[in-house]
């Protein structure tokens, strides 16, 4: 009967004690390799210059050279810190490439970094919480140095950009209409299923999401899914997001990532006030689309 009993309880406590591994956490950070499909969008970029002045663009060697040549994708390493409340997303950058940029700025200014020309590079972003890192925008030579944040409890975005100048450009996140399928896929060591989603401007969308991180975001202010979005593909820009690693903590979203020297603005008015360099005939309306999806994706 005793070796029952305590055949009994040591069931009992593994039960209990694998249970408490079943850990939901709901603050952490997230890294994401944004692969770029490059040769595909020359591709589709040449076609569309190509409809709008035929035989202008001078065909498959528009870019210097046979398209078949270039390299077939880019990919770059993004990080995404979350909690419950929403989520901030920006490129990750190496400790060489700060170390680069450092030398860059000693070089041109005494460490108080280039005041002549215009840079696409944007200041350095320190960041605190678990796993704490410095983050910098990507310079000219490649990447991206956009910071988007969303809050889930306020429904509102804002994205950092910088072209001539900086802007912090906001908004109410974007509608997205989601469908679910019976297709799952593992994903960074969790499991994710399928749903295809559309934007109210008729995007189409491919996530993979887990209901073992439960917040509703996911990379490049997609959100709406009862669990965090892990992979997501934009087929029509060439665009896909894959985590590749994920780590709780405790601590809330970071809050110091804004420019102070950053102008402040409407995607909306963003958009009207660029697209016309853009824009072709009077489509206006395709030319602000494309400049949305190229700052949000």
């Amino acid at each position: 009967m005793n070796k029952i009993l305590i055949l009994s309880l040591e069931i009992l406590f593994g039960i209990s004690a694998q249970a408490q591994y079943a850990y939901f956490g709901n603050r952490g950070i997230i890294s994401f390799d944004k692969i770029s499909y490059t040769r595909a969008q020359t591709r589709e970029m040449i076609k569309k210059f190509e409809e709008a002045a035929p035989g202008q663009m001078g065909g498959r060697h528009f870019w210097g050279g046979d398209i078949n040549n270039m390299p077939d994708s880019r990919t770059e390493r993004m990080t995404m810190y979350f909690d419950e409340n929403g989520s901030l997303l920006m490129p990750e950058v190496s400790d060489e490439e700060n170390k680069d940029t450092a030398r860059g700025q000693a070089r041109a200014g005494g460490g108080r970094g280039n005041r002549g020309g215009s840079s696409m590079s944007m200041g350095a972003v320190s960041v605190h919480g678990g796993g704490a890192m410095m983050m910098r925008g990507a310079r000219s030579r490649g990447g991206s140095s956009k910071v988007l944040y969303q809050n889930l409890k306020s429904n509102q975005a804002e994205v950092q950009v910088e072209l001539d100048d900086k802007y912090i450009l906001k908004d109410s996140l974007a509608n997205i209409t989601w469908r679910f399928t019976d297709e799952y896929r593992n994903i960074a060591g969790f499991e994710c299923r399928r749903v295809n989603g559309a934007t109210a401007d008729s995007l189409y969308l491919v996530a993979f999401y887990t209901d073992q991180i439960p917040v509703s975001g996911g990379p490049a202010l997609s959100h709406g899914l009862p669990g965090m979005i892990l992979g997501l593909a934009i087929p029509e820009m060439h665009i896909q997001y894959w985590a590749t690693k994920i780590d709780y903590h405790n601590e809330v979203l970071p809050n110091d990532w804004r420019d102070k020297k950053t102008k402040a603005m409407t995607l909306d008015d963003f958009a009207n006030s660029v697209g016309r360099f853009f824009q072709r005939g009077n489509d206006s309306g395709s030319a602000k689309k494309s400049i949305l999806e190229q700052i949000i994706y």
